[in-house]
């Protein structure tokens, strides 16, 4: 390489960390944008069942009209919407977000997401620049890994609120979480632009460890959904028992969807994205073939990616089974998630073997 080539690849990732940094910046400016969504949607029941009844701005009242005798005519309020659920569990309606029904709230919330949506592009950026810098994937080591795995899991937010879905509650969980992972991956896993080990020199790169990114940050997205829905299933559990939920879970609780809601959510995304995670394995085992001549070794990635398959498999199996339904379920997707996260962290750094790229 040319002193000219390395300057301009030095440059490149000297971009690449400046847009790294700059989206943490923006991703805080987001967080709090979430904080007072969430603040400013903090009302009275009251209030909000008021707002709920009353119709937008140029809209007409849901009614229906019901004809009695002499043609007169009564008008019933609009019955309520519920979230059907398995059968045995509870029918209650989705909570109005986490603006709360408030107009405050809401542009708060716009705000929020319109900054996630900025920090997005500028990681992105960062993640690009930094495989312009390298001349490769950009994923050769924990700190790459980390960058590019939250920016789609972010990406993945994003597209689902742009397809029309009921996901702004998730906004304030995934940018504390994202902060965190940047934090981490500027803190503690940073690696300078360097070239691969040999054995990483191929196209299955860009197959092999682009799935296994794609799926653990829609995982992660899965294990969110799971997590709320034990919190919202343990609050409709105590209302329907006649007890008196505390001020967090009447403030916050009551804003997020059903339970019946978060547990279906979780289990597609985590159904959707389960037959990428097997092409993951697959693709790896090929790559292992053509690298090391030999397509299974038991190496502890390797090992920990099956653990990963088996608990997902598991979870799956185990919500066709009319006792495996709820929290149960629940459990088990979280399991099978702390096995991924398990297989990121606990095997790159603690455990040695041929997939020891952390570069930490």
């Amino acid at each position: 390489m040319t002193p000219l080539a390395a300057a301009a690849n030095e440059n490149l990732a000297q971009i690449s960390n400046y847009l790294v940094y700059s989206s943490m910046a923006v991703y805080m400016l987001a967080f709090f944008a979430h904080i007072a969504e969430w603040t400013f949607g903090s009302r009275s029941k009251v209030a909000r069942t008021a707002a709920a009844l009353t119709p937008a701005a140029g809209a007409a009242a849901p009614a229906v009209h019901v004809r009695g005798k002499g043609g007169s005519t009564a008008v019933l309020d609009k019955p309520k919407i519920v979230t059907r659920s398995a059968a045995g569990t509870r029918d209650v309606p989705d909570g109005p977000g986490a603006a709360g029904g408030t107009e405050q709230g809401d542009l708060y919330g716009r705000i929020a997401v319109s900054l996630t949506a900025l920090a997005f592009v500028l990681e992105a950026a960062g993640v690009v620049s930094r495989a312009m810098s390298v001349q490769r994937a950009p994923w050769g080591n924990m700190y790459e890994f980390s960058i590019t795995f939250s920016t789609v899991a972010v990406g993945a937010y994003l597209v689902l609120l742009a397809l029309k879905k009921n996901v702004r509650w998730l906004g304030l969980i995934l940018v504390t979480t994202v902060l965190l992972d940047l934090g981490i991956a500027v803190t503690w896993l940073y690696t300078e632009s360097d070239q691969l080990v040999p054995a990483l020199h191929s196209y299955w790169l860009w197959i092999h460890v682009s799935t296994a990114i794609f799926c653990g940050a829609v995982f992660y997205i899965g294990a969110a959904g799971a997590v709320l829905y034990l919190f919202r299933d343990s609050y409709e559990a105590k209302l329907a028992g006649g007890g008196k939920p505390g001020k967090f879970a009447s403030s916050v609780l009551e804003r997020l969807p059903s339970a019946a809601s978060l547990d279906k959510f979780s289990y597609r995304i985590n159904a959707a994205v389960f037959p990428l995670w097997t092409f993951t394995i697959i693709a790896g085992a090929i790559w292992a073939g053509d690298a090391w001549g030999r397509y299974w070794g038991w190496d502890p990635k390797e090992v920990w990616s099956f653990v990963t398959w088996v608990a997902y498999a598991c979870y799956l199996h185990a919500r066709a089974t009319a006792g495996w339904k709820g929290r149960k379920a629940a459990y088990l997707a979280l399991f099978a998630f702390a096995c991924w996260i398990w297989n990121y962290y606990g095997v790159n750094i603690l455990l040695s073997g041929k997939h020891s790229y952390a570069g930490v």
